[in-house]
């Protein structure tokens, strides 16, 4: 973010956790970390998260907590306040593991978040028409309609009708062919007149480009992933999600033993766990 935000901000107030003051220049460089709409909501976020910072380190202080930096495998380290903070939430949050049937609940619960997309194989026919011109989307529709009774009577016909027709120029050259399709692939409007079909049918569908006569040849429905492949990944989403709320929790508790001058902690929970 550029440095020069800080100088189109308010003053702010003085921040501080029970007495010490979290100086303006630290907020400021924190600012980069949490992108907002306006400079003032990224500065806000970024004195939450000094405040709930400081919370942290003063109870990783006050408990006198001795950590050893940590490395990583690409040779990065810790800094003491750093590895201080982690021994102390390691220490203090304590969170239990999902069991197998919470896991099977979530699976139960949420099937769709473990399907694979079904996958289309489809063309199209493309009468171009701007959607804020009415005479043309009108007229678009009245061809596009002409063109579907044909290919209903004379399915043949359908390629033909998309070299000499279609304004989708790509697909006109390969009788209309879009190709196999999956989910995101077309605009939803299409991707929902896909959902409504049959294999071997014919349909119009409006979209904000104009009108498409389509012809559906496969469907492939997406096949749902077996629980015992989804276990681990939802015993993990599940755990994340556990210790982000106490984590929350905790300084909450926190926040509610000390003096914080300057800042309200209503979201310093969700600040923390981000």
């Amino acid at each position: 973010m550029d440095c020069s935000v800080t100088n189109v901000l308010p003053k702010p107030k003085t921040i501080a956790v029970n007495g010490r003051v979290i100086p303006r220049e630290a907020i400021a460089r924190e600012v980069q970390n949490h992108p907002a709409e306006k400079p003032i909501l990224a500065w806000q976020a970024a004195a939450r998260a000094l405040v709930v910072r400081e919370l942290l380190l003063q109870e990783s202080t006050r408990l006198d907590i001795q950590a050893e930096p940590l490395s990583d495998p690409e040779g990065r380290s810790e800094t003491a306040e750093e590895a201080a903070m982690r021994v102390l939430i390691e220490r203090e949050v304590v969170t239990p593991q999902p069991d197998e049937a919470a896991c099977i609940r979530f699976y139960e619960q949420n099937r769709q978040r473990f399907r694979a997309g079904d996958l289309y194989e489809a063309a199209h026919i493309l009468i171009a028409a701007p959607s804020a011109d009415i005479a043309a989307r009108a007229s678009a529709r009245t061809t596009a309609d002409t063109i579907l009774s044909a290919v209903r009577a004379d399915p043949p016909l359908f390629a033909e009708f998309a070299r000499s027709h279609s304004d989708c120029r790509t697909s006109a050259q390969e009788g209309g062919r879009l190709g196999q399709l999956t989910r995101g692939q077309t605009v939803a409007e299409f991707e929902t007149a896909l959902q409504r079909m049959r294999p071997g049918e014919f349909a119009v569908t409006e979209t904000r480009y104009g009108f498409h006569v389509v012809r559906l040849d496969q469907h492939a429905p997406g096949q749902l992933l077996p629980f015992e492949l989804a276990r681990d990944r939802i015993a993990d989403y599940l755990a994340t999600s556990v210790q982000h709320r106490a984590l929350a929790q905790y300084v909450s508790v926190l926040a509610g033993r000390a003096e914080i001058v300057g800042v309200t902690l209503a979201a310093a929970g969700s600040s923390l766990v981000q």
